[in-house]
């Protein structure tokens, strides 16, 4: 893999994102039909935040596994993406080169970065995105010098 490459050669585009106004119990379902950790929040077709899964379920599930299956159930409709997204977010563009995505995630704790263009989201791309790459890429080599 070429880290002077646009970020868009390995992004995944057009992301499953939610609606600040969209329920957590929308998010949970996103989450788990469609095998992701990651949810770009958007409002008025725009990027304002992000919903890890991490995150979600800390909140979901908090310091104790023993709050009831109703408990559970009213937070889940009364909470919304908005309440539980994180606002301050790093953005790259379409061509930004993959290494700048490798500092981005080496100098904070994101594992996922939205790739928009005019502050709209056009894709997204995680750590996993650019490990999967790196396991394909016939041309990494792993040497001992």
């Amino acid at each position: 893999m070429n880290l002077l490459n646009s970020i868009s050669s390995i992004m995944t585009p057009n992301p499953i994102c939610v609606d600040i106004h969209d329920t957590l119990t929308i998010v949970d379902r996103l989450f788990k039909e469609n095998h992701i950790h990651h949810l770009p929040v958007i409002s008025a077709g725009k990027l304002v935040g992000m919903l890890s899964k991490s995150d979600f379920l800390f909140f979901r599930h908090g310091f104790s596994d023993e709050q009831s299956k109703l408990e559970d159930e009213v937070r889940m409709n009364n909470f919304l993406a908005k309440d539980i997204m994180t606002k301050r977010l790093a953005k790259l563009e379409p061509t930004d080169k993959i290494n700048v995505a490798l500092e981005v995630f080496k100098e904070n704790l994101f594992h996922a970065l939205p790739i928009v263009e005019n502050d709209k989201i056009i894709g997204i791309v995680s750590t996993f995105d650019i490990i999967k790459k790196l396991a394909i890429d016939s041309e990494a080599t792993a040497s001992y010098d």
